[in-house]
């Protein structure tokens, strides 16, 4: 019988600050880095910070769409001036082509960007937990909200029968 196998984590530091926040600068990245990063590329260890940024905030399923559709604008533009048809023609298989690449973008999204934070060097489901985290906190200020909406409806009304 082996041992069970252990996984080294001295490459894959944890942020040391509150969940959900980066202990290191959120530094961006040079366009050609976001380039390099939107088609797969892993990014220097100093923009680790910006890719749990990028995989966590309440846009993250928007900017995944954006890099998805400029890897898919290679292509496009290839079919948009190689093929020899009409431009009619182009303009379908292009658009056929986004909407199927969209169709299996979106159906793979946690999944891209899951892999996106591990590249950076953070443990899987890192960004899920942290985006789960986020609802979460919102849920519950949106709930006492309401709630402080609702005693404050109550109280008027309390007010105004006498009750």
């Amino acid at each position: 019988m082996t041992a069970p196998r252990q996984e080294h984590t001295a490459t894959m530091s944890q942020p040391t600050a509150e969940p959900g926040t980066p202990a290191e600068p959120v530094v961006r990245p040079a366009p050609h880095r976001w380039l390099w990063y939107a088609f797969g590329g892993r990014l220097p260890a100093r923009h680790r910070s910006w890719v749990l940024f990028d995989t966590t905030t309440d846009t993250w399923w928007a900017r995944h769409v954006v890099r998805s559709l400029v890897q898919m604008a290679v292509p496009i533009i290839a079919v948009m001036t190689l093929v020899p048809a009409d431009w009619g023609l182009r303009a379908a298989c292009a658009g056929g082509g986004v909407f199927l690449a969209m169709i299996y973008s979106l159906a793979y999204m946690n999944e891209t960007v899951e892999h996106r934070v591990v590249k950076a060097g953070y443990p899987a489901g890192t960004a899920q937990a942290i985006r789960d985290r986020g609802s979460s906190t919102k849920l519950q200020a949106e709930t006492e909200r309401k709630r402080a909406a609702a005693a404050k409806r109550a109280a008027r009304y309390r007010d105004r029968t006498g009750r």
